[in-house]
């Protein structure tokens, strides 16, 4: 059997190790754009701040491919031929597959803006590359510009404050991290990042550019000697659609991680697959999922049967000692009800619909998150517990044995 692994990320390791754990003999050639082994892209912060080594963000140690008999081919898929079982690269070569996954991630989405091409020094920040890239550009007194006030942008000027003069962070919506936290709970963050350095100019953006001068919608002038542009991604989809692929904003994929070609899989940021909290397809990508999916996928290919059918959207990140946790479906829309607690400083919301937790955030104290989370993915019926105390004081003492045993066996 030869599997082909497209990309080279946490869900394309977690594939390989899938494939293994049911063949150990077919060949398996994963293709790279990146000439790097797996590494965990959220992790490429700490690289910039000065707190990891590069190669201390690897998914699996330096013998994983060796160990598992993996070929690596450096290049960037560029088509498949669906009939004859081939995915073409950019520099001409054709790999035969019998069964294929697709984990060719997302890169940064980059909107046309007047004047763009007169920066001199302006990144995007995704890759380890990135990370070096601005890390030449940059010294103790450089000005930094960051277009995103997302996880992207302000992972970013965590990594980048202590090591130059200034950071300002811009963006058109309101609020930071605007696509997981409400108000009040950006306003916590926001005040946090804030007393830690980092200055920002919300409900604003640049209109064009100017050299190192960033002209914003409101008339004021911001001066920058480093651009960063953390706008958002789109998920690298296009060789899997001009091969007839059904794609959406992203792959569609079932619980077994399959598409709608025959003998081609999918997993980790550039799927879409069914949201338990929301009933509905939607693009997850997030780490644990990209870890789950890539397995169930390469257990499927080999000729396992694996489902993945409890996915939920999850974020997990902190700033400067400050954590926060977000999990599931949490619109206050008034479709479900919330349970709050709340202190200057923390918070922790709780969104509760027919008797099942959908959704939560918390900022603060995310020790004992995990059995929120657990909640969601196992669908818990809430009505014999306590969930005013379960907030107060996350235990596992509330539940019967048998959802206490599933928990304790980390079945999520």
């Amino acid at each position: 059997m030869r599997y082909v692994i497209i990309g080279n990320g946490p869900a394309a390791v977690s594939c390989i190790d899938g494939i293994r754990s049911r063949d150990h003999e077919g060949s398996i050639t994963v293709i790279s754009k990146e000439a790097h082994p797996a590494y965990f892209r959220p992790l490429i912060s700490y690289y910039l701040e000065g707190k990891s080594r590069a190669d201390n963000i690897y998914c699996r140690p330096e013998d994983f491919y060796q160990k598992n008999q993996v070929e690596t081919v450096l290049g960037e898929a560029v088509a498949i031929d669906k009939e004859q079982k081939l995915v073409a690269l950019n520099n001409g070569e054709a790999i035969p597959y019998d069964k294929l996954c697709i984990c060719s991630g997302s890169s940064p989405f980059v909107p046309p803006m007047a004047g763009l091409e007169s920066v001199d020094k302006k990144f995007t920040f995704l890759t380890i590359d990135d990370s070096f890239a601005i890390e030449q550009a940059m010294d103790k007194n450089s000005r930094v510009l960051i277009i995103g006030a997302g996880l992207i942008g302000l992972k970013c000027a965590e990594g980048l404050r202590d090591r130059v003069q200034s950071v300002t962070v811009c963006d058109l919506a309101p609020r930071v991290l605007s696509s997981i936290l409400d108000d009040d709970c950006a306003a916590i963050v926001q005040r946090h990042l804030e007393d830690c350095g980092i200055v920002f100019s919300l409900g604003n953006t640049a209109d064009h550019f100017d050299g190192s001068a960033a002209c914003m919608k409101d008339g004021s002038v911001i001066e920058f000697d480093v651009l960063v542009l953390a706008l958002g991604v789109r998920p690298n989809i296009g060789f899997f659609k001009d091969a007839g692929g059904v794609c959406n904003r992203a792959i569609p994929v079932e619980n077994d991680m399959q598409t709608s070609i025959e003998d081609i899989y999918a997993a980790g940021d550039c799927v879409e697959q069914e949201d338990i909290t929301f009933g509905a397809k939607r693009i997850m990508a997030l780490l644990p999922n990209a870890n789950i999916g890539g397995y169930t996928a390469g257990v499927n290919m080999a000729g396992g049967k694996r489902l993945f059918d409890n996915a939920l959207p999850m974020n997990s990140i902190g700033f400067w000692g400050l954590h926060m946790m977000t999990a599931g479906t949490y619109a206050n829309d008034g479709s479900a009800e919330m349970l709050e607690e709340k202190t200057e400083n923390s918070i922790k919301r709780f969104f509760i619909k027919d008797n099942k937790l959908i959704g939560f955030i918390i900022i603060g104290d995310v020790k004992s998150a995990g059995i929120y989370t657990n909640l969601i993915r196992n669908q818990v019926d809430l009505s014999d517990l306590d969930m005013d105390a379960l907030i107060k004081n996350a235990n596992l003492f509330p539940f019967g044995k048998n959802i206490r045993r599933k928990m304790l066996r980390g079945v999520v």
